[in-house]
């Protein structure tokens, strides 16, 4: 349905239809959110409150436009009304707001989709129960010439060494790896190529799994001006705000893993090489019973 037509708000009721019910396309706004559907859709349970609202006497509310008004989330309410239309659940991987989802699905009295809400967070805590994380990182040094000006028509060669360190990290637990990323400031499903933050993985399947996450950074040496650091194509690694720390070191970063992983239920299982030496090492594996 057009723009156009949504303005005009829900048909009137046919001969035979309850007054005040809509026939045709329906127009529905939930908390600020616009929907369009039909009468079949929304009265696919009966039993609902959807139902009730759309096949008894019940009255609705409509807004300024004519639309249905329904004081609720409106970015659930996408969910909610894909599972009237499809009779299944079908959630982006990943989602993070099941309780939000619950709660609706609970206020819209759609007991189907509470079942399926039931066990789709069962099978979430049976997999959380037996996840495994592994993080891996390297460093490597590249030697840097560049040219500095020391005057007016006076300029020398100068040379540093800068380190790139690359991190590899896996979870079976992909909300997780989700939320380290976030707290290492690479929260995006693409590839950085201007602003703060590390650079991920530029290979479509990596960028786009949910279970693996790459970070390519290098801290700025202080002898390395800012225009010839950026030149190199690469970004510093900071932890998300508040907090805002940079990460210099393979330890800083390992020691950011370690304290997400432990906050999350995970415990240590491997350290590489040296388990005596856990934030010295170049590589962890954490396992969650």
């Amino acid at each position: 349905m057009g723009e156009e037509e949504a303005e005009k708000g829900p048909l009137p009721a046919a001969r035979g239809d309850p007054p005040g019910l809509p026939v045709g396309p329906v127009s529905l706004n939930v908390g600020g959110t616009l929907y369009s559907t039909t009468l079949e859709t929304l009265t696919r349970f009966p039993d609902s409150m959807l139902g009730a609202m759309f096949r008894g006497p019940r009255p609705a509310r409509t807004d300024g436009r004519g639309h249905y008004f329904i004081d609720r989330d409106g970015k659930a309410f996408r969910h909610v009304l894909n599972f009237l239309r499809l009779g299944r659940l079908d959630l982006p991987e990943g989602y993070a707001e099941l309780a939000l989802l619950r709660a609706e699905a609970d206020f819209y009295q759609i007991r189907p989709l509470l079942a399926e809400l039931s066990r789709l967070a069962a099978e979430r805590r049976r997999r959380r129960a037996g996840a495994v994380l592994h993080a891996a990182v390297d460093g490597r040094e590249r030697l840097l010439h560049f040219t500095v000006r020391r005057g007016p028509q006076n300029y020398g060669l100068s040379t540093c060494r800068l380190r790139v360190f690359t991190a590899n990290l896996f979870c079976t637990d992909g909300p997780f790896l989700a939320l380290l990323g976030r707290r290492l400031g690479a929260a995006g499903d693409a590839p950085q190529e201007e602003g703060p933050g590390p650079r991920r993985s530029a290979e479509e399947g990596e960028t786009r799994s949910p279970h693996h996450l790459r970070l390519e950074w290098a801290p700025r040496p202080p002898d390395l001006p800012e225009a010839e650091y950026a030149k190199q194509k690469v970004r510093p690694l900071r932890t998300a705000p508040p907090e805002g720390r940079e990460i210099g070191t393979a330890a800083e970063f390992l020691e950011e893993v370690l304290k997400a992983a432990l906050d999350q239920g995970f415990r240590v299982d491997s350290v590489f090489p040296d388990p005596e030496d856990i934030l010295n090492s170049h590589s962890l594996r954490f396992v969650r019973h």
